[in-house]
């Protein structure tokens, strides 16, 4: 059966405006982006949207701070900011409640959502997320080279590359060289550039800033019931695979999932795998 065109659409939450595109029919999946350089929702899950949508309601929003959303971030709180605008992004759906799936910086997103409100989530997919022991522990060289895109010299298309290819994916060959320039263009936004949507924290604030972001702090996670899979690239040079065994002993309801020879970008690295098993996990009728 030939599915309708994906439907594009911006909803505006509480002064922020949030691009969204939609596709496919049944439960709403809202598929959460990473926060890397250039990042958007179509491009981050390029690879996985029409399987997905061949069983689910497919929602895929920019953040804020990326692609055709607003590009200003709360930089107290950025991931409270982010799972209040993905909250009211939901309600301007008029959807109650939502299966997430979260790569890095938007799993970190997921995650900050289903803890402030867990009645909107049905469950949690989330890849190498953010906020679990990425603030107490010294950054990891691909953290590092994330967080210092737009300092020193700023931003370019050299920086983009090693980014990409040394450390969010774990065989930087396979990622095409489009790929790359688009992100760089992406990147190099005006207002982004003068507007960082993810940077370290800095200031008389900072060290409250980082506690907010360390979910490993929050209480909360021993108690949230909200069923988990949680898949990890057992090569992430982004994000320590540790976290995905921290999640896994602290919620009550997570499976974990180590992805071999895998980075940080696991649903492109691994897109069949990754399809296969997130539709298998939030539709239990599915094969």
């Amino acid at each position: 059966m030939t599915r309708a065109a994906p439907i594009e659409r911006t909803v505006t939450v509480g002064g922020t405006t949030i691009f969204v595109t939609e596709t496919g029919q049944g439960p709403a999946v809202l598929l959460l982006h990473g926060g890397g350089p250039g990042a958007s929702g179509m491009s981050n899950y390029s690879r996985n949207i029409d399987a997905l949508a061949a069983h689910f309601r497919v929602i895929v929003p920019d953040l804020p701070g990326y692609g055709r959303s607003s590009k200003s971030v709360d930089q107290q709180d950025p991931f409270g900011y982010l799972a209040d605008k993905m909250r009211g992004l939901l309600d301007g759906l008029d959807i109650d409640r939502a299966h997430l799936v979260g790569n890095s910086y938007g799993g970190a997103c997921a995650l900050r959502l289903a803890l402030d409100t867990p009645d909107r989530v049905e469950k949690m997919v989330l890849m190498g997320p953010g906020g679990i022991g990425t603030t107490r522990n010294l950054p990891t060289p691909g953290l590092k080279a994330l967080m210092s895109y737009y300092t020193g010299a700023g931003p370019s298309r050299d920086k983009l590359e090693i980014f990409i290819r040394k450390y969010l994916v774990f065989d930087g060959i396979d990622v095409p060289a489009e790929v790359i320039d688009e992100r760089y263009r992406a990147s190099i936004d005006p207002e982004v550039v003068a507007d960082p949507p993810l940077r370290r924290p800095s200031g008389p604030g900072a060290l409250r800033t980082l506690r907010r972001m360390d979910f490993t702090r929050d209480r909360r996670l021993r108690t949230l019931a909200t069923p988990t899979l949680v898949i990890w690239g057992s090569n992430d040079r982004v994000n320590r695979p540790s976290g995905g065994r921290m999640l896994a002993r602290t919620m009550p309801h997570c499976d974990l999932l180590l992805a071999a020879d895998t980075g940080h970008w696991v649903q492109w690295e691994r897109a069949d795998f990754f399809n296969a098993v997130t539709t298998a996990f939030l539709d239990r009728s599915a094969r």
